[in-house]
């Protein structure tokens, strides 16, 4: 009886206790969260470009370490990625076969980039040069210094830019910067060719209205 009426008073003491060890967790549980809280604009961090006293040059930013690369970006084919010889020459072919898919990308980007400023015959007269926003306005492809350019040159100025033009390097890929050089090519052939220019088994075609 007595140890009934023991595990009775026991059982009656914790019931009681319970819902204060209950609460006790919780207000412990708050105070650690508190105390931890960490608000993410008081977060220590560098901010670009702002000095920092950490290193002996004081500034936050810090310079890439000699001989690394970005992964993908090791751009080991120079006259792929610059349109150059090593010897920094202009390169006068292509570096990969020009095909009709080429001359249909190229014609995409060239009509999206460069037709606003030098039209879609590659004339000069885009419709912003139109408006006389271009100074100087842009150079006819058709001239006889660009259509005797290295197709590297061409690659080049797309790249780097020349004059009022500015450079498409972050824009257009470097594949679609040969694709537009491909189809700028197309563009002088098409308006300097001739009939003899035309395959003799497409001529009769071509005399009856256009080819196909």
């Amino acid at each position: 009886m007595e140890s009934g009426a023991g595990r009775h008073v026991l059982r009656e003491s914790l019931q009681r206790f319970l819902p204060h060890l209950a609460l006790g967790s919780v207000l412990v549980s708050l105070a650690v969260l508190s105390g931890c809280r960490q608000d993410m604009q008081d977060q220590p961090k560098f901010v670009p470009l702002r000095p920092s006293g950490f290193f002996d040059d004081h500034r936050s930013a810090r310079p890439l370490v000699e001989g690394t690369v970005a992964r993908g970006h090791l751009d080991a084919d120079v006259a792929f990625y610059t349109g150059k010889q090593p010897d920094g020459t202009y390169v006068e072919t292509f570096p990969f076969p020009v095909t009709r898919a080429v001359l249909d990308r190229g014609q995409q980007r060239f009509n999206i980039y460069c037709s606003p400023c030098h039209g879609m015959l590659g004339y000069g007269n885009g419709m912003i040069a139109q408006r006389g926003l271009n100074h100087p306005p842009p150079q006819s492809y058709h001239i006889d210094r660009l259509r005797q350019a290295q197709v590297g040159y061409l690659y080049d100025v797309i790249s780097n830019g020349l004059g009022a033009m500015q450079d498409y390097a972050a824009q257009i890929e470097p594949r679609d910067r040969w694709a537009i050089v491909a189809y700028v090519r197309a563009l002088q052939l098409s308006q300097h060719a001739s009939v003899a220019d035309v395959p003799p088994a497409a001529r009769a075609a071509l005399a009856q209205g256009g080819l196909k």
